[in-house]
């Protein structure tokens, strides 16, 4: 029989279910689920929002930690035929209402635990009907809303008819963070998102009997990610709240035995510092892939050393387009600093200020070609035209990624900094990164982050804020020395900042806002 290609996501659990119904695919708090299990409550559940009238393209809301519950929320919404939204569940009240309102959702699924925010968010919001909930919803009294008992759904074998799906139909929308303070919904559908998983998997080299650790939130695009691909090639994913507690994870590691860990900078830099207290070794992973940032190249031989057996993918992506390119890992010594190539099935491009093509070895303004290119933002169509510019082909749409890259001679690409990360001092333009590329050199740095801060006469005056690993001795003359050493004039910082600890954003990100506040603030 000819195998029919798969064109929607739930196509991918139908099948993995088909073939291995009695598999793991997911361990949660040490709870082993099976395929059937998941295929199962996800049919229950698209049955029973069919039911309470949800149609194609209508938006459901999901609103919850990293469970059992929140993966048969996406796979049962997605049957349905909704776009489903995951948000992040350290989302506060007024941040959820602005979603939920935005978004137009006219179902939330929650947990119990998060009954605080999710219920100041509801008595404000008109869209939403019902609330489905995980836990004792005996406990709440939402007057505006229906509420009904995941539980209970799931259970139920109800008659349903699910609607037919093509790959144009709207999938999910993915709420990112916007330079207005408020996020915007990223438009993904069916194709885009089905084209993203397959070329990851290709490019990630992954098999049947992978295990993948999931560390970041799946309200995340690239802890959701670690959810398709898993189930697109029927494997297992090993589900972690965070990496809050580092030591449940290392032995998780070592019960469980992940062959994929994906992470960002943050928690390798994290397991980096466990090592030089308490040696790691993780021989059963097999795979290291990286986002978020800009992964160090002084990373690398301490993460061969945790890793020992492990391929590591250097990456780079933006939620608009999930994964733009990636660096083959054999080719990690021979082009340390550089992220890559397009990812399979895409192309990329360099364009200057004016719109004309870089050649090689020039910077420029980064460009995106390909199925997984997002649609829009969602209801932001100034915002949209700022991103989806028109292509040189006829009618056709690529994505700007407002990113500085350098390619070389072979088409390597090399992150310089985002468009507004550039700092302009002097009359320069200076990219953070290469600051940064020089203070991660010293072995006591742990963490660095570099910013521009207003400055009367430089125009902006540069500072570089670090973090150190324990019982370091570095001070701020010997990283300015180094800086001395190795940059140009214009580009050593005026300052340097020692603290103790990076601010994050809930994807693990440096949150270089807040250092910028923070320093101005104790001026």
């Amino acid at each position: 029989m000819t195998q029919i290609p798969q064109r929607v996501l739930g196509e991918a659990l139908l099948r993995s279910a088909g073939k291995s119904p009695r598999k793991t695919v997911a361990i949660v708090k040490g709870i082993e689920y099976s395929y059937d299990q998941l295929k199962n409550g996800a049919v229950s559940l698209a049955a029973y929002l069919v039911k309470s009238g949800i149609q194609k393209g209508d938006r459901v809301a999901i609103y919850m930690n990293n469970s059992w519950e929140c993966i048969v929320s996406i796979y049962g919404a997605t049957l349905a035929g909704a776009a489903f939204l995951i948000i992040n569940p350290q989302t506060k009240a007024n941040k959820l209402q602005y979603i939920l309102e935005d978004s137009g959702a006219k179902i939330l699924l929650s947990e119990i635990n998060l009954q605080y925010e999710f219920s100041k968010a509801l008595q404000n919001t008109k869209e939403i009907t019902e609330l489905i909930v995980a836990g004792k919803e005996d406990e709440l009294d939402i007057p505006t809303v229906k509420i009904t008992s995941f539980g209970n759904i799931i259970q139920q074998d109800f008659e349903h008819v699910l609607p037919q799906i093509i790959p144009n139909d709207l999938g999910a929308l993915i709420y990112t963070s916007g330079s207005t303070g408020f996020p915007k919904g990223v438009v993904m559908t069916h194709q885009s998102m089905v084209f993203t998983s397959w070329s990851l998997i290709e490019y990630l080299r992954l098999v049947e009997d992978e295990r993948i650790l999931l560390l970041s939130p799946l309200a995340f695009d690239y802890g959701l990610y670690q959810l398709f691909m898993a189930v697109t090639i029927g494997g297992t994913l090993i589900v972690e709240q965070s990496f809050t507690f580092p030591a449940t994870i290392y032995n998780n590691i070592q019960k469980y035995k992940p062959t994929v860990i994906p992470g960002v900078p943050t928690i390798y830099a994290m397991m980096i510092a466990s090592n030089k207290s308490t040696p790691l070794r993780f021989e059963s992973v097999k795979k290291v892939t990286n986002t978020a940032a800009k992964l160090p190249s002084e990373f690398i031989p301490e993460l061969k050393n945790i890793f020992p057996n492990a391929l590591i993918f250097k990456m780079y992506g933006l939620t608009e387009c999930k994964r733009v390119c990636y660096l083959e890992p054999e080719l990690i010594d021979e082009k340390p600093n550089s992220v890559g190539k397009a990812i399979p099935g895409t192309e990329v491009y360099l364009l200057d200020l004016q719109g004309n093509k870089v050649n090689p070895g020039g910077t420029g303004i980064l460009h995106i070609r390909g199925p997984h290119v997002m649609v829009g933002y969602w209801n932001k169509k100034e915002l949209t035209n700022e991103m989806i510019k028109p292509g040189f082909l006829p009618g056709e749409k690529v994505l700007c990624s407002n990113d500085w890259f350098r390619m070389d001679e072979e088409g390597f690409l090399y992150f310089q900094g985002r468009n507004d990360d550039i700092i302009k001092t002097r009359g320069e333009k200076v990219s953070p990164v290469e600051i940064e590329n020089i203070i991660y050199k010293l072995k006591e740095v742990k963490e660095v982050a570099v910013v521009g801060i207003p400055d009367e006469v430089m125009g902006e005056a540069i500072v570089a804020f670090v973090t150190t690993y324990e019982n370091s001795t570095i001070d701020q003359n010997t990283i300015l020395r180094e800086c001395t050493a190795h940059l140009e004039s214009f580009m050593i910082p005026k300052s340097v900042v020692i603290i103790d600890a990076m601010p994050k954003s809930t994807n693990g990100k440096i949150d270089k806002k807040e250092l910028t506040q923070r320093f101005l603030s104790n001026e």
